[in-house]
């Protein structure tokens, strides 16, 4: 049964970003891995281990972490190269903390919404989200500079998650997640501005934030009707 409840979180996830995320190959990969979390093959969205005797339902509270962001490798050193804007280190800390910060209000947003409270102590139903957002590629960044110049690009970019969830006492990691976000290619060449590059990658985050409350309406759910 508490397999049974993981697998309808991760079938949640990943069916959420199918509208807009890439196919991912499972090639070579191990049905257990060296956590000894077993590989849900349901979808070929994401790549996705579980714990199969871990159960979402008894967790009331979030404990979620800072994401930690990065960018993909060389994004700095490409986007300057014949770009009068020149992308500064202060510029990728900036965007890096940006992102952070739009990642912790719309999961937190979500989860608010959907009734379950905010921790930051350990606790028999407190369940620990750990976040991390690697291979960040904005393609056209808003950088402020002496010469104000406009940036143009047909999407805003894309990111990778990267998700893991704890049980707060216990230090047990139930479930990690990667997935792949890339915002739509317009056709044509759009004003990238800071204000529309976060409006898009609000909406990129979101189904993301929306999957793991939905995942844990379910559990809960099916906790409280086998009680």
């Amino acid at each position: 049964m508490r397999f049974f409840k993981l697998s309808l979180m991760l079938l949640a996830l990943l069916i959420s970003v199918a509208a807009i995320s890439p196919a991912w190959a499972k090639k070579d990969l191990p049905a257990v891995n060296d956590e000894g979390m077993e590989l849900i093959k349901d979808s070929d969205l994401a790549t996705v281990y579980a714990d199969p005797g871990a159960d979402l339902g008894i967790y009331k509270r979030i404990w979620l972490e800072d994401a930690t962001v990065a960018f993909r490798k060389n994004w700095q050193r490409d986007q300057n190269r014949g770009n009068s804007l020149k992308v500064k280190d202060r510029d990728m800390v900036r965007i890096t903390e940006d992102v952070a910060t739009l990642f912790r209000e719309v999961m937190t947003k979500e989860l608010l919404d959907g009734g379950y409270e905010m921790a930051e102590e350990e606790g028999a139903d407190v369940l620990i989200v750990k976040p991390a957002i690697v291979d960040l590629d904005v393609y056209a960044p808003d950088i402020q500079s002496a010469n104000r110049t406009h940036s143009y690009a047909r999407s805003a970019g894309e990111m990778t998650l990267n998700l893991e969830l704890f049980d707060s006492v216990t230090g047990d990691k139930i479930a990690k997640a990667t997935d792949r976000k890339r915002d739509y290619d317009r056709g044509y060449m759009e004003w990238r501005t800071r204000v529309s590059n976060r409006a898009d990658a609000k909406r990129m985050m979101t189904p993301w934030a929306k999957a793991l409350r939905s995942a844990l309406d379910e559990a809960r759910s099916s906790t409280s009707s086998t009680d």
